[in-house]
């Protein structure tokens, strides 16, 4: 059985309400806790601030899957190590040394990820692929929550699928934006493992139930 994993994204909580709904993630079927970063140049939004990651990462039980939507971020690699992030997910296109990179996240002790936006062929992988734990497909634009699904992301994970299997990499395949019900069950037969969702558990009536609901759709 593949890791098939869901992973809420804490962009889409209620920030008047943060500690309330990281309480809900922990109680609930969710396997990681999801946090995009994004510093208004790589992307054209602002979340998150080191004082609320670090209170985040105080309460949050689960692994936390921090993903860079920022330039440079080789240097804040170990201050996220500091926080308490488990895995630490950068941008190719942010990244002039994606290899020094790489390394760097994994001598902090966290998993190295890398996260591609949807313009960006799976191929520039080639020859990092070994050396990373997961590759972020991003199914939206980068930078705002509740965008829709872009359909080509099924071939991306095909593509990503074959390289990961041809090079032996034991890289975990993560798929963030528009994820939802609907979608959900396609995605990880078609090689996903990982699904991060914000908007669609944090908007609906009943978070922790779509959770489930998302956790059965890919058992």
């Amino acid at each position: 059985m593949s890791t098939r994993l869901v992973a809420p994204s804490l962009l889409a909580a209620d920030f008047a309400n943060l500690q309330r709904d990281i309480d809900m993630v922990n109680q609930s079927q969710a396997d990681w806790f999801h946090l995009d970063v994004m510093d208004g140049v790589f992307v054209p939004n602002i979340s998150f601030g080191m004082p609320v990651i670090q209170a985040i990462a105080q309460y949050t039980q689960k692994t936390l899957d921090v993903h860079l939507m920022i330039i440079d971020p080789d240097r804040y690699i170990k201050t996220f190590a500091d926080l308490g992030s488990h895995n630490l997910t950068v941008h190719i296109e942010a990244c002039n040394h994606l290899h020094r990179t790489i390394d760097a996240i994994k001598q902090e002790g966290m998993k190295a990820g890398v996260a591609l936006n949807p313009h960006t062929p799976v191929s520039l992988l080639e020859d990092i692929i070994q050396n990373v734990d997961l590759v972020c497909l991003m199914s939206v634009n980068p930078g705002f929550g509740g965008q829709s699904f872009i359909e080509n992301t099924y071939s991306k994970i095909s593509a990503l699928k074959t390289l990961i299997e041809r090079k032996k990499s034991n890289a975990l395949i993560e798929i963030d934006g528009g994820v939802s019900a609907t979608n959900a069950k396609q995605l990880v037969d078609t090689g996903a493992n990982i699904l991060v969702a914000g908007s669609f558990v944090f908007k609906s009536g009943d978070p922790a139930a779509t959770i489930s609901t998302l956790k059965e759709k890919i058992s």
